[in-house]
This record gives C-alpha cells, sequence and structure tokens, in this order.
C-alpha cells in the first residue's frame, strides 16, 4: 500500500515503512509528515502488524532533513504550529505500543534525525551521517530533538550536536550511544529485518509490556518507575502467552506465542 510520499509494505507481521521522496533526500514537508502519521495510526491498529521497520528510499538519505522551502516561510505563530505538527507525528511512532526500527542509510539531519531519535531502536550504514543543524539556519531542533536526544546521549554530547550544528558520522553515533549497530550499506535492510524477525519470535503481550514500562518510566524517578514496572509484570503474568512461555521452556520446545 502507499500514501504519497510514503510506502508501507506489510510482510508477515513486520511492516517496513519508507519516505520515498530520493529527489529530495526524502526532505520531510507537511504532506509527507501528514503520510507519516497516517501510515503510524493504521499500524497502530493493524492487529496483523507486530513490528514496524523506518527508513528512507536510496542510499544518499535516511531523511535529510525539513523541507527549507516550506521553513521559510514559517513565523512566531506558525513555526511553533509546525513543531506541533513534527512533534506530534513523530511520537505517534514512539507511542506505537510495537517495536520500531529505524534503518539510517545516509544523511539523518534534523528532521531525519529527530524521527530516527524517536524510534525506539536505530540501526546504521556506514555511510550514516547524522546532525541537528538547525542554528546554521537561524533556528532550532523542533521535531523533538533538544528533549531526546539528550535522553539517548547525555546532555553533554547533545549540547555539543546542537549548538555546534556539525554532522557525526555513523562511527561516532555509535560510539556515543545514538545507534545501537553500523553495517555495511548493501547488509542494512538485512540486519534490520533480522532483529525484527528476532522480536517477533517473542511474545507479543510481553514485548508490548516491557515498551510500556520502558517508555513510561524512562523520565519518572525509580521509585515511580519501578512501580510502573510491577504493574506490568503483573499484567504479563497473566496472559496465556506467559503459560505457553514457560511450559515450553519446561518441556524443552519452541513456544507458539499467540498474542493473548
Amino acid at each position: 500500500m502507499s500514501e504519497d510520499s510514503v510506502r508501507t509494505e506489510i510482510r508477515d507481521r513486520l511492516a517496513i515503512v519508507t519516505v520515498d521522496r530520493p529527489k529530495s533526500l526524502n526532505a520531510l514537508n507537511g504532506a509527507t509528515l501528514d503520510a507519516l502519521s497516517a501510515a503510524a495510526k493504521r499500524l497502530r491498529a493493524d492487529p496483523e502488524v507486530g513490528a514496524v521497520i523506518l527508513t528512507g528510499a536510496g542510499e544518499k538519505a535516511f531523511i535529510a532533513g525539513a523541507d527549507i522551502a516550506e521553513l521559510k516561510d514559517l513565523d512566531a505563530s506558525t513555526g511553533t504550529a509546525a513543531s506541533r505538527k513534527g512533534q506530534s507525528t513523530f511520537s505517534l511512532f514512539e507511542n506505537l505500543t510495537k517495536p520500531v526500527i529505524a534503518a539510517v542509510n545516509g544523511f539523518a539531519l534534523g528532521g531525519g534525525c529527530e524521527l530516527a531519535l524517536a524510534c525506539h531502536i536505530r540501526l546504521a550504514s556506514e555511510n550514516a551521517r547524522f546532525g541537528l543543524p538547525e542554528v546554521k539556519l537561524g533556528i532550532i531542533p523542533g521535531y523533538g530533538g533538544t528533549q531526546r536526544l539528550a535522553r539517548v546521549v547525555g546532555l553533554g554530547r547533545a549540547m555539543e550536536m546542537i549548538l555546534s550544528g556539525e554532522m557525526i558520522s555513523a562511527q561516532e553515533a555509535f560510539r556515543i550511544g545514538l545507534v545501537n549497530r553500523v553495517y555495511p550499506s548493501g547488509e542494512l535492510m538485512a540486519a534490520a529485518e533480522s532483529l525484527a524477525r528476532t522480536i517477533l519470535s517473542r511474545a507479543p503481550t510481553a514485548t508490548r509490556f516491557a515498551l510500556d514500562a520502558i517508555l513510561d518510566g524512562i523520565n519518572l524517578d525509580i521509585a515511580a518507575g519501578l512501580e510502573i514496572e510491577a504493574e506490568q509484570f503483573g499484567l504479563a503474568c497473566g496472559t496465556t502467552d506467559k503459560i505457553e512461555g514457560m511450559v515450553a521452556f519446561l518441556e524443552k520446545r519452541e513456544a507458539k506465542f499467540e498474542g493473548k
């Protein structure tokens, strides 16, 4: 299926979402944000989808940023609205209740870097480049970058990247914890799918409860986070997937999870 500049392919519970504007290095304009938002809502509602890979068409760019032709006309009021639209779209992927893997091929700049940050796991090709260059244009990251980057790589490194506006390589992104792994360009999508298939082989209920526990607790104090963990652990213990997983372990066989 497709919608404007975003393509979605679903194969055996795995959805691959591709931003497909290669002539503009997959830059995000308003229509593309709308298409991403629609795709995220469809995937959240689709019980047949258990995991998502998000990538960009071609090898030059994951997403090279927002559409500057649109940004240049923003004023204080429309700028705030534009920021909220981007934030809302990216939060849909962060809160999808299903694992989302960013397969970053080429440039992930500005909004592209911010979208990758909203994904749960980030894999990169060797030619990937990451950056938040907004200060070079007289603005700041507006789609979540000032908030998510520091939570992922720490305050000091986030300050350096955002305030300098400079790009970093895939290997540097790996070193600071921005990406989980780096692969040769030709192996990136296969690696992303392999990881997604591994996750899909686990209990769907447990995967969902673990995601909820992590995301709901990450910004709370440890006591509040532990309470959320206990609640999600209890929910998991009440599932048939839990019974199947433990019986299968004791019987030394592969579990057959049903997501219940």
